[in-house]
């Protein structure tokens, strides 16, 4: 999505580290073990400078309490909800970020936590600390993250059958810069098999269903210089509520796919199922065919969505007004959004404010002159791919991936 996404290979200590033939886990091991003066030491070179947000945040405390939620659309302890017309930037504030849980937020002491990985695929099972992370080539992307119910409740509103599950409107998504590290990293120095097949994300929330929230994904997007495993969230240690002290991002999945808290990885020769790809988080309906031991097809890829920054429904006074709102696709950058106020019969063309960032969300805008009385603006969205949101959605039972355009309603006065 406009840039060279993957950027694993731009750091300098490896490229140094790679023209003295070492290897990657070589290279990794001597980080753990020594840091930058292993590796130099290794190369026969100076130690160089790193940068002064690395070492902040070895010593950062993780935020103790828990979001305000007045400023948020309230689930309940199924989550927050962001409010889009709250948003004034690219990237969501931290206080603002949705929350999406499936128990209560967890509290973990960075002196007693560690990230075990082991597994039949890999030679070595390991165990990291925190300043074991720290250690590794660092990574900042920004990204969206969203839930794969988000829009669910538009299964009722706009086709009359409601979905099970959280009833999420427009706010079940956010975006921001994550930092942290490649996941292929973690899984190289462990000695990742040939014929691994399977790499399963265990979280600490051990309130949740299967005593900590799980999810498997093929080795292929586990490998992938862009899945990352972070610690900090817009240039902050990652509050509670989304990880702390780490959480994976992978880019473009649905959010059950970014494990918060983790603190497990099992790699494996088989695929593995768990209750989050069997019966949860699986396209279950009449038009989705069964994949595997799941009663459906199995989400992991979002899917292409634009939606109006304004309250649901809106109230705006007579006046010609500057209209904006968010759009993002998994496959692409946005190439176009077009907006329409009479039922989709006519669409004209929103500008794009500013250019999208690593795998972040588009930001658009047009001008709408509204008059006295009710009306409703529908926004649909199409990628440099091709891909654009479609006139309907098929049903499914947990109300996953909707994005068919939504008539926001608006009242003028």
């Amino acid at each position: 999505m406009g840039v060279d996404r993957g950027r694993r290979d731009d750091d300098p200590l490896w490229r140094l580290a790679g023209s003295a033939g070492i290897s990657r886990r070589r290279f990794l091991s001597l980080l753990l073990a020594g840091g930058a003066a292993a590796v130099l030491a290794a190369c026969g070179d100076e130690i160089p400078e790193w940068p002064a947000d690395a070492q902040r945040a070895q010593t950062a405390e993780p935020p103790l309490l828990f979001k305000d939620s007045t400023r948020f659309i309230d689930h309940g302890q199924a989550g927050l909800e962001s409010r889009l017309e709250l948003q004034s930037g690219p990237t969501t504030p931290n206080e603002l970020f949705f929350v999406r849980n499936n128990s209560r937020s967890v509290e973990i002491k960075v002196a007693e936590w560690s990230l075990q990985i082991e597994g039949d695929a890999v030679d070595d099972a390991i165990g990291l600390s925190f300043e074991d992370i720290l250690r590794l080539p660092q990574r900042t992307m920004t990204s969206y993250l969203e839930c794969a119910g988000n829009h669910r409740v538009m299964f009722d509103l706009l086709q009359g059958r409601a979905a099970k599950g959280t009833q999420w409107g427009r706010g079940a998504i956010g975006n921001a810069e994550w930092a942290g590290v490649s996941l292929a990293d973690v899984l190289t120095l462990a000695g990742v098999s040939d014929d691994a097949v399977s790499v399963l994300l265990i979280g600490l929330d051990r309130e949740s269903p299967e005593g900590g929230f799980r999810r498997a994904m093929p080795i292929e997007k586990a490998m992938h210089p862009d899945t990352l495993l972070v610690h900090r969230m817009n240039g902050a240690p990652l509050p509670r509520d989304h990880g702390f002290p780490l959480r994976a991002i992978v880019p473009g999945w649905v959010g059950s796919s970014q494990i918060k808290w983790v603190g497990r990885i099992v790699v494996s020769r088989e695929a593995q199922w768990t209750r989050n790809n069997t019966t949860s988080y699986v396209l279950i309906g009449d038009d989705y065919e069964s994949q595997g031991e799941a009663e459906g097809r199995v989400v992991t890829v979002q899917s292409i969505k634009s939606a109006l920054a304004l309250p649901w429904p809106a109230e705006l006074s007579a006046d010609s007004r500057r209209l904006e709102g968010y759009a993002h696709s998994p496959r692409g950058e946005i190439e176009s959004v077009q907006w329409s106020d009479d039922g989709g019969a006519t669409w004209r063309l929103a500008s794009l404010t500013d250019r999208q960032v690593d795998y972040g969300w588009a930001q658009f805008h047009f001008t709408w002159e509204g008059s006295v009385g009710e009306h409703t603006i529908m926004t649909r969205a199409t990628d440099v791919e091709g891909h654009t949101q479609p006139d309907s959605v098929p049903f499914n039972e947990k109300g996953y991936l909707f994005n068919q355009p939504l008539p926001h309603p608006i009242s003028v006065s």
